[in-house]
């Protein structure tokens, strides 16, 4: 072969079958460096076949659904019934049949930033999204539980279409739509994986704008959960209008 590792390299980059002739005339290229870029090829092709093999893996309980004659199919999923602050919320996400989105699982087992990258994707690839909120003032009256659920039915009224069938994570809500709870739904379903992303999004920023008005809580860096530097600052500062005034270690120090 005459080409230039370099002229290799912008080549082999385009390649997307592990059974392109290029690719096998790379590999009796006794070059260190074109070996190299064929080894960094294939391991860059497992890697997107694994994620490949995994998104399709999580499609199994919209694959399901769609069987039994199912086509608005929203997962649904909440973040925030842990912190000492801030609000409980819930997202619902109808994707589109089409959509693919590598990668995505639950938004706990991803990095900030990933987690932006994924809700730009998501909305991107979703029919419709709505979003429940659900504040610390009517968690403390009527109870997380039942605060999670309320924020659910928000997000799904919210919705600019009407799904007939939803996926839930672990939870049943009192509605006259077909559904599906699964434990540990946001690591098994996309659907809901995407509803995990879209909630914890939200409420992050929602959590990040309080830190700018109570700078010294440190809301940014704990999000409202019962870190030290945040307990410490319980102390030191008192109790806010967003703190869950039902939750111990702030009704211990009201």
């Amino acid at each position: 072969m005459n080409l230039t590792i370099k002229e290799i390299q912008d080549r082999i980059t385009r390649i997307t079958n592990e059974n392109d002739p290029f690719l096998e005339q790379c590999k009796d290229d006794s070059r260190k460096g074109v070996q190299q870029l064929v080894q960094k090829w294939w391991k860059h092709y497992e890697q997107e076949k694994a994620l490949q093999e995994q998104f399709y893996g999580m499609l199994s309980y919209e694959r399901k659904a769609h069987a039994q004659g199912f086509h608005l199919i929203a997962g649904v999923d909440e973040v925030g019934r842990g912190p000492l602050a801030g609000p409980v919320v819930a997202a619902a996400v109808i994707l589109k049949e089409e959509c693919y989105i590598p990668g995505l699982t639950d938004s706990k087992k991803l990095t900030a930033a990933m987690r932006e990258k994924y809700f730009d994707l998501i909305k991107t690839n979703a029919k419709a999204i709505g979003i429940g909120i659900v504040q610390a003032e009517v968690i403390d009256e009527i109870n997380i539980y039942e605060a999670t659920k309320l924020a659910m039915k928000q997000a799904i009224k919210k919705l600019e279409i009407e799904p007939d069938y939803l996926l839930l994570d672990a939870m049943k809500l009192e509605l006259p739509i077909s559904q599906e709870s699964i434990i540990k739904g946001d690591a098994k379903s996309v659907s809901i994986a995407a509803s995990s992303v879209i909630a914890k999004v939200t409420r992050d920023r929602f959590m990040q704008d309080l830190a700018k008005r109570f700078p010294e809580y440190g809301f940014e860096q704990h999000m409202g959960y019962g870190t030290r530097y945040h307990l410490d600052a319980l102390q030191r500062h008192g109790v806010t209008e967003y703190h869950r005034k039902s939750y111990a270690p702030v009704k211990d120090r009201l």
